[in-house]
């Protein structure tokens, strides 16, 4: 499940964003500088039990036979990056549908799996963020992530997303609007660390979605239209809960843009959260950790080796996931700030063999500009 964002160019930045407003019988416009807004009426009720896994853009032409074969980007500007937060923990407990029987293969079998590749030689390693007998997806960083609920006429659909303001969300574009065809979706409920039915901090409504205009009329470019392009990125602002924000009990991720985290060379070790549909019934947050390279065959997209499919489109690509150590008699490396999502996940092979995924890197002119746009608009979700 994915979404696009739409090209957003330096200076007059476009951006487009949808209302989620209840009982709005019709669309409204409402123009900032650069900015339009449109009011969208807010669907029926989500379906949490049998939601869809949206479609993930996929590709039949392979961009590189290794990791090592890729082509470098064109530099964008200087990195840069914001800071998360860890939230207080407090639980909201609210189940959301049946827990459905997953028998544990790790319980069974506990210790380290070997790396897996497929045949585009990308090593990577697949899992569940759970550890045997602990839900540590009730953990900061992790539960700063979680699924993305959202309806498209009258079906339910699922994506995945992360905070990184106590009320925003970063996800793919394609999660939240059709790319080329003006249209928003509709409905979002974003339920933060999601397991297997509950929603252990509380569920939470979309206020307002956000893409760039050239994803919305479909000008965005793309190495294969519609589906790798260079701003599949969206923000979405949420409504607050008991008066609460979901990022105030469960933290919220850093960001960063310009490549921050990477070498000169275009890489980075990545971490990827979401809840693809074939792994665990997408009941379960995964865990992807894959060594990430950026081309410029593919309109600048980072490429990682993932397992990961249908459901995690829009999920964190997250540099230096975890607890920083306390150091003593060495540093920290270049860039070393904990907690940074860098991409959210965009694509896949239309084949399942390549084992490998790609995400629309995070810029100043997508993620920081939506954020800038959303923050001005909504305030108090930043």
């Amino acid at each position: 499940m994915s979404v696009f964002f739409a090209h957003l160019r330096t200076g007059a930045a476009a951006v487009v964003a949808a209302s989620a407003l209840a009982g709005a019988a019709q669309a409204q416009t409402v123009a900032t500088p650069d900015v339009v807004a449109a009011a969208v009426a807010s669907s029926g009720g989500i379906d949490f039990a049998n939601a869809k896994p949206m479609p993930m853009p996929t590709v039949s032409k392979e961009f590189a036979a290794s990791a090592a074969g890729f082509a470098a980007a064109a530099a964008v500007g200087a990195p840069g990056f914001e800071r998360g937060g860890g939230g207080n923990g407090a639980l909201a407990p609210v189940r959301l549908a049946p827990a459905l029987n997953l028998t544990s293969k790790a319980a069974a079998n506990a210790g380290v799996s070997p790396q897996e590749f497929g045949t585009n030689n990308h090593p990577y390693t697949t899992a569940r963020v759970n550890a045997v007998g602990n839900v540590t997806a009730n953990y900061y960083p992790f539960r700063a992530a979680g699924k993305l609920f959202f309806k498209i006429g009258t079906s339910s659909y699922v994506c995945s997303a992360a905070l990184i303001k106590p009320g925003l969300l970063a996800t793919a574009a394609h999660c939240v609007s059709n790319f080329g065809k003006s249209q928003f979706y509709t409905g979002f409920t974003y339920v933060p660390a999601y397991s297997n039915g509950a929603a252990p901090y509380g569920s939470y409504t979309g206020r307002q979605a956000r893409v760039l205009t050239s994803y919305f009329k479909g000008t965005d470019s793309c190495a294969t239209k519609g589906v790798v392009c260079q701003n599949d990125v969206a923000v979405i602002a949420l409504n607050p809960t008991s008066n609460v924000y979901p990022g105030t009990r469960t933290g919220w991720f850093g960001y960063g843009w310009n490549g921050y985290g990477f070498t000169n060379s275009g890489i980075a070790l990545i971490t990827q959260l979401g809840y693809p549909v074939a792994l665990d019934s997408g009941a379960l947050m995964e865990r992807t950790d894959s060594q990430g390279v950026t081309t410029s065959s593919a309109s600048n997209n980072t490429v990682i080796g993932s397992l990961q499919t249908g459901g995690s489109s829009g999920g964190p690509w997250v540099v230096n996931l975890g607890v920083a150590p306390v150091l003593n008699g060495t540093s920290f490396g270049s860039e070393g700030n904990n907690n940074v999502i860098v991409g959210s996940t965009s694509w896949g092979y239309t084949s399942t063999l390549p084992k490998e995924q790609g995400a629309s890197a995070y810029t100043t002119t997508n993620i920081v500009a939506l954020v800038n746009a959303q923050c001005a608009a909504t305030p108090q979700v930043c």
